[in-house]
Order: structure tokens, then sequence, then C-alpha cells
């Protein structure tokens, strides 16, 4: 059966790693025994879901809900909600942009589904393009979303050893080469998976180059700025009009709402429109009005900075805390987390692939997520590629320590053969 399915089908069936996280998902759900360290999805913060079933309350006691579930929205998003945001995003960062700059989306998958694919394959003016990382490790999907194979092209990272624990990655800038054949650039910050942000002088060399080359730079701030604000360093979302924002409900506790966010220019913005009309017709707007009047009266902006990041930072300090007493002696190093909930571990010495490795800690019931998946477009023999691993750190504090157990066992393990 599968010879018969079209090409673009292929792209999709075969072994991910966006596959084998949801996959995982899927298993926890059926599951409840396994520890979950693997997946995305945010913590359940008292606060916010309060704050989101008031929210729910209004619209049901309004009768608000019930044109909201049963009309096709505009294929640009909620009206009222993209007011407010271009009100929010005007007043809270000072930023040029209008009611046509800003589209809804069903979610960031869906977002950079659609911008890969617009910027990368073949093009209309006959030049094969790829969407172009500046550093990896980078978001699992990146290398899934693409309908071209091949049409992504990665860069290794420096790593920059900071203490006997701690690391980071920064960008190889002499590295960087923009050809006719690049369609845009794309970076996380902070960077799902590794927690790292890249500095303010990354951010404007980069804007810098992308504007010298008129390219779209595509900003993934799912974590960062101006909501859910999980960032444990001071940086600035500086406002380029060549450059592609991307933002999203999820992280603030709304993951199964799919929502997101993408302000850019209006021929950009006008395409995604477009695309969001044939392939679904309208985008859910239940998440759109459920922050709607957190946007309006700013309170979003209180909420991510006294409440969801405290939150995260300390669940961080907490892990990083067992991380110290169960890693102690491994040679585990971390990469300095400064934003998202994930810790990246590099281990070193490690004998076996950390595709092996999460099957060991799979077997004893907690789930990870092995390093190798993110890093599209590298090679396997880089040997750091299949050193790492993700784990989030947005569960309960029990279930973490439970889990690092675990994980530092499957280590010594494999050290000791």
């Amino acid at each position: 059966m599968k010879d018969s399915y079209s090409k673009f089908s292929a792209r999709f069936l075969g072994r991910t790693g966006t596959k084998l996280l949801m996959d995982d998902l899927g298993e926890v759900s059926a599951n409840p025994g396994y520890i979950n360290l693997g997946g995305g999805n945010p913590a359940l913060i008292p606060e916010m879901t309060r704050r989101f079933r008031e929210s729910i309350r209004e619209l049901v006691d309004s009768g608000e809900f019930d044109k909201l579930v049963s009309t096709y929205e505009s294929p640009q998003g909620n009206d009222l909600f993209i007011r407010a945001v271009q009100e929010f995003l005007k007043d809270t960062l000072g930023w040029d942009v209008n009611e046509s700059n800003i589209v809804v989306t069903n979610g960031s998958q869906s977002s950079f589904f659609t911008l890969f694919n617009l910027f990368a394959g073949p093009c209309m003016d006959g030049v094969n393009r790829s969407i172009l990382l500046p550093m990896t490790p980078e978001y699992i999907s990146y290398g899934d979303l693409l309908v071209n194979e091949g049409s992504l092209v990665s860069h290794l990272p420096k790593i920059n050893e900071i203490d006997d624990t701690f690391f980071k990655y920064s960008i190889k800038f002499d590295d960087l080469r923009v050809s006719k054949e690049i369609g845009a650039v794309c970076v996380s910050r902070p960077s799902n998976p590794s927690g790292n942000v890249i500095t303010d002088s990354e951010m404007g060399k980069l804007i810098e180059l992308t504007e010298k080359h008129e390219l779209p730079l595509i900003i993934d701030s799912a974590y960062g700025q101006p909501f859910p604000e999980i960032l444990f360093k001071d940086v600035s979302l500086p406002f380029s009009k060549g450059a592609i924002y991307c933002f999203s409900l999820s992280k603030l506790g709304l993951a199964g709402l799919r929502t997101g966010v993408v302000v850019a220019e209006k021929p950009i913005i006008d395409a995604i429109k477009s695309i969001n009309a044939v392939t679904s017709l309208s985008v859910n707007a239940v998440g759109s009005l459920l922050v709607l009047k957190l946007i309006k009266s700013r309170a979003i902006t209180a909420l991510s900075r006294d409440v969801v990041k405290p939150f995260y930072k300390a669940r961080l300090l907490t892990t990083l805390d067992l991380c110290g007493l169960y890693f102690r002696d491994l040679g585990v190093r971390i990469h300095r987390p400064d934003g998202a909930f994930f810790l990246w571990l590099w281990i070193p010495d490690l004998p076996i692939t950390s595709s092996e490795l999460y099957h060991r800690i799979k077997a004893r019931g907690v789930l990870v997520i092995p390093g190798n998946y993110f890093f599209p477009g590298i090679s396997d023999s880089w040997e750091h590629k299949n050193q790492c691993l993700r784990l989030s750190y947005a569960q309960d504090v029990e279930s973490i320590e439970r889990g690092l157990q675990v994980i530092s066992q499957e280590i010594r393990a494999a050290l000791k053969h």
C-alpha cells in the first residue's frame, strides 16, 4: 500500500523525531505509570489554569461560547484578538506594526510548516532554496517539516565550556555562508532543546546578515518574549521589518488549543492567510478569546513575569540540585539553562548512542528524548550529536527525582561496560 502513497506523504510516514516524541506522549496517556521527562507539555500552574477557567466561564455566561464553536473565523484569525495583539506589541515593545502584519495559526507547528515550505524547495524563479539554521541543536521538528527532503542547511555550534558542569553553544558566524539558494534563516530563542538564549550581539548579527541579503529571519519565540517569558537572563527583542516573529499560547498552559501568532510584513501574512484558508478554512479561535482580556489589560505580561517565569525558575533550581546529587561523578555536562523548561545533558564519555540510552531508560518507565534528532542535516559521525539527551523539568518534583535516578543508573551502567 505504501508504494502507492505520494512522495509528499513519504516525508511524514518514516521515522522522525517528531513522531517519536508524540508517540511517547500517547504512551504516557495510555500508561500513567510512565515518568514523562520527554515531551514539551507545559506544567499545570494553578494561577494560570484558574485564569483560563474564569475566561471560559465568561465566554459561556455571555453566550459568546456558542458563537465561538459554531462559526468559522477569518483565515487570518479573530479580529478582536489580532487588534489586541497589535496594540499590545505597539504599547509594550514599541513595534511599528498594524493588523495586516499579524496572522493566527493552528499552533506553532502549523506556523513553521507553512513558513518553511513557503521559502524552501523549488521556487517560482527556478531556484531550489533551503532554510538555514545558523546553529544546531534546534527544535526537533524543523528537520521534519519540509516537504522537500534536504531543503535544510544546518551549522555546528561552537561549544564553550563554562566550568566543570556547564557549557554553552554559540553561533560560528565565520562559517555562515548565505547564497541565493538560502530562502530564509531560522533561530529559536530560547532554544528547544538546549535552553540556550542567543545573546543580543548574536541576534544583532543575524538581523544585519539577513537584512544585507534581503532574507527573512524567522524568530521562534514560543518560550520567550513577549509571553510566556520563560527567560532567565535579560535580553531584548529587537524589531526588524524583514524578520518573522512566531509566538505561541502553548507554554502559557494552553498547549491543547493550538494557537500560534505570526508577525511579519503584509505579503507574508497574506500568503499564510491564503494557506490557512485552503488547508484549514479558518483558524481555531478558542485560545485567542481565552487570553483576549489578558492581552488587552496587559495582565499577560504580569502573569508571564510574576507567575510563569518564577514557577519554572524554582523548578529549574530544584532540578539542578538533584542533578548535582545524581550526576556528580558521571561526567555529565549541562547546557546553561537560560530559558524554556528543558535540561540538555551532554555525556562526553558515553560509550553507546543517545538513542540506545533512550531505549534503556524508556524500558524502565522514564521518557526522555535522544539528542540525535535535534541536529538535522548534521552527520552522525560527529560524536557530540549522539552524546546528548533532552529532558523536561515541567513535571512534579517527585517525578523529576525518580526520573533522574533512573537516568543516572543507566548512564552509570553504560559507562561500566
